[in-house]
């Protein structure tokens, strides 16, 4: 069993959604833990509020008042591949995260993820992500090493003050596609079924990516993307809405049987680049992963 050394947390909705303890929330909120689960985490005292004060079976619902719990999995897949910091002072912390690692705990993962692994071997157990990439997603990662100045932070990403670009390779399937040719996706995102997948609706655009190709061969091309909003899967899915879907990719265009993860087969998706006006220095911070694609 492989349990967190660190606790989540959630903030209990100001809208009840019908429910009148904060059991009956969690199972709702996570209907992939069985009622039993969550009932033996109360008895072990694994479940508890903002100030230590454990949450039972009946613990009435309390809305805005946030809860700890500690995560746990049977058996805890471990990810091969080495993360490797890329810069750190008092302030930032800016990490490589390989393909196949989550930057946060979830799902079948606890403490195999680029946050823990990071605190680990840092011994700073404040540190804390200010943004995610996907699992399948390499790339830079910023995380926050004071707590006193991690909402600055948080708020370049929320206000989309950070410029970033990615890296991919994609299947060009012998459309014609010139080196510099440029494109530019403005539509909108909404979430599809299953949940986690996206796809493109019509109304108002909430989603804008550019694209330039950098290099091609025969079938597939290496590009370069800049997303100016964040929509989950942005990129992936506006380079399948151009015809020309990422190299390795499970979900688009096309959703593939669920197994077990293939290292040798990676997602063609890099994040390479960030840079933004650090809002504490005030100085421009420009980071690069000494990791980019190739199509050798």
């Amino acid at each position: 069993m492989a349990i967190a050394n660190s606790p989540s947390k959630l903030s209990l909705p100001q809208h009840n959604p019908g429910v009148a303890t904060v059991l009956e929330f969690l199972i709702f909120k996570f209907p992939g833990i069985t009622s039993d689960v969550w009932l033996q985490r109360m008895v072990d005292g694994k479940v508890h509020w903002h100030d230590g004060s454990l949450i039972s079976a009946q613990t009435p619902y309390a809305a805005q008042q946030r809860v700890y719990y500690y995560r746990e999995v049977a058996r805890e897949p471990v990810i091969p591949f080495a993360e490797e910091i890329v810069f750190e002072d008092e302030l930032i912390l800016v990490a490589y995260k390989p393909h196949f690692l989550p930057v946060m705990p979830g799902g079948k993962y606890v403490e195999e993820c680029l946050q823990n692994r990071l605190r680990n071997k840092t011994g700073n157990q404040q540190l804390q992500a200010v943004h995610r990439i996907d699992n399948g997603t390499a790339g830079l990662v910023l995380f926050s090493v004071n707590p006193y100045s991690r909402q600055h932070y948080h708020n370049l990403f929320a206000t989309h003050q950070v410029s970033k670009t990615y890296q991919a390779i994609a299947k060009i399937n012998n459309k014609i596609v010139s080196v510099n040719q440029q494109w530019e996706i403005k539509n909108r995102l909404e979430k599809s079924e299953p949940r986690f997948l996206m796809h493109i609706v019509e109304g108002p655009v909430n989603s804008h990516s550019q694209v330039r190709c950098l290099k091609k061969n025969a079938d597939t091309a290496l590009f370069e993307l800049s997303p100016i909003t964040g929509k989950t899967h942005q990129l992936r899915v506006h380079m399948q809405s151009l015809g020309w879907p990422l190299l390795n990719d499970a979900y688009y265009p096309n959703l593939q049987p669920k197994e077990l993860d293939d290292y040798s087969k990676p997602l063609q998706l890099l994040a390479q680049k960030i840079q933004f006006i650090d809002p504490v220095t005030h100085q421009t911070r420009s980071f690069s992963s000494n990791t980019e694609l190739s199509l050798d």
